[in-house]
């Protein structure tokens, strides 16, 4: 598998150590069907929200209920699970993970109603909660700072992707057999077969029989020299990096515009009048603008890193270029044409998905590998945190009033997150006597 458009770096036939191999992209398209599993098993309940309410005759709260009971799980895992992954290794910590919410996704069919429904969601958040700091202590392993941003963008690009595609494929089976619960079977296996294919070809680089020297020390090339002293390194002890403050809180702000849409964006257009077919396709565009944003956001900030920018100077340079722009999606607000509400929020799904591949790829930029896997899952958990607040706050705020108020605060917060992230998320003037922060 080739490295994305636009990648930089040495040639293979200038790079020491003979020819280089591209078994990075290799690991890097595993990590993307993960997510885009990940997010299939989760979107099936949002796509078949509008059928589930109907039949058990849910209110938007008790909808909300579900989603929190998910986040809640989510949120703890995140930071366990970024601990996990540290602790075990990539290989092993995914095959738990991914094997766990499978079970889970597929047993789902099973539920009965509202109750039987909010521990299956838990549980299915207990799984899934380790799956994006696992995803970036690999890249933080296997691929050099001036393509980080560009593996990030592959895998989080998943995410859009598998909302993208659950949409149809839940609604697909749905018709097909005339019942919603073979769709969570269905859902639920596509893990079980990622999983084989892990398990069977995932080493870590140094021990990856198929890398040569020379990916080998391309991969190695811009790691950072010092060496782990030994010291365990506690959440207390990250806490004291104002860089882990900020990406904590920049995620605690800005990632609930993202599941505003991949877990409510069908209600939202339902709630304007139109049919269930159309939602489904308008549910779609955002997930493309998504799709396309990560890559514009990774390769944009790639692309300022091979002229000789900073790394941090390109990253945030992205970050108050698109986050300020999501204020576009108030003009949502003021038309009633179908077309252009999707529209704008398909860009400002884009802007979010560039922010996304940056704030992702912050814990890689910041932060030696041994402990990427720890700050990624406390960014997890402090948007979990953030997008629990939100969850809640959407069910009884639409139940009571509209969506408006809704849009209108996915609109306005993006521009409080980016000032925090670009405001906290720098390099340190003073020493790092324990040598947990890269020069970025």
């Amino acid at each position: 598998m080739n490295p994305p458009p636009g990648s930089s770096g040495p040639s293979p036939s200038k790079e020491p150590g003979g020819k280089r191999t591209r078994v990075r992209w290799c690991i890097g398209g595993l990590l993307f069907a993960a997510s885009v599993i990940n997010y299939i098993d989760r979107q099936t309940l949002s796509a078949l929200a509008p059928i589930l309410k109907t039949e058990y005759h849910w209110t938007n709260a008790d909808f909300a209920s579900l989603l929190i009971a998910f986040r809640i799980a989510y949120t703890i895992m995140q930071g366990v699970g970024g601990r996990l992954f540290d602790l075990l290794g990539s290989r092993l910590a995914f095959a738990l993970v991914v094997s766990f919410y499978s079970v889970i996704a597929m047993t789902t069919a099973f539920a009965r109603g509202l109750g039987s429904f909010r521990i299956f969601r838990f549980l299915l958040g207990l799984g899934e909660g380790p799956n994006f700091p696992g995803a970036a202590k690999t890249v933080s392993e296997w691929f050099p700072s001036r393509e980080r941003a560009w593996a990030v963008a592959l895998f989080d690009s998943g995410t859009s992707i598998g909302g993208a595609v659950a949409p149809f494929l839940v609604l697909y089976t749905y018709k097909l057999f005339g019942t919603w619960r073979p769709v969570f079977l269905l859902t639920g296996s596509l893990g079980m077969v990622w999983l084989l294919i892990w398990q069977r070809y995932y080493r870590a680089p140094e021990s990856h029989p198929s890398v040569s020297r020379g990916e080998l020390e391309y991969i190695q090339e811009q790691r950072a020299a010092k060496a782990d002293d030994g010291l365990r390194v506690r959440w207390h002890d990250l806490l004291r990096y104002r860089q882990t403050w900020g990406i904590v809180l920049g995620r605690f702000l800005l990632d609930p515009y993202w599941f505003f849409v991949s877990e409510w964006f069908a209600l939202f257009l339902l709630s304007r009048g139109f049919r269930l077919e159309q939602s489904i396709l308008g549910f779609w565009m955002p997930f493309l603008g998504a799709d396309l944003g990560n890559f514009a956001g990774g390769g944009l900030s790639s692309y300022w890193i091979s002229r000789g920018w900073p790394v941090g100077r390109a990253r945030r340079a992205v970050l108050l270029i698109f986050g300020p722009s999501m204020v576009s999606l108030l003009l949502s607000l003021y038309t009633s044409n179908y077309i252009a509400a999707v529209l704008l929020f398909a860009y400002a799904s884009f802007a979010y998905a560039a922010c996304s591949t940056v704030f992702l790829s912050l814990p890689t930029d910041a932060f030696q590998s041994r402990v990427v896997g720890a700050v990624a899952g406390m960014g997890g958990t402090g948007a979990g945190i953030g997008t629990m607040i939100s969850t809640y706050l959407i069910g009884r705020i639409t139940d009571a009033t509209s969506f408006a108020p809704v849009v209108a605060g996915a609109a306005i917060v993006p521009c409080l997150a980016t000032g925090v992230f670009v405001s906290l998320v720098r390099s340190s003037r003073r020493p790092d006597t324990r040598g947990l922060l890269r020069e970025f």
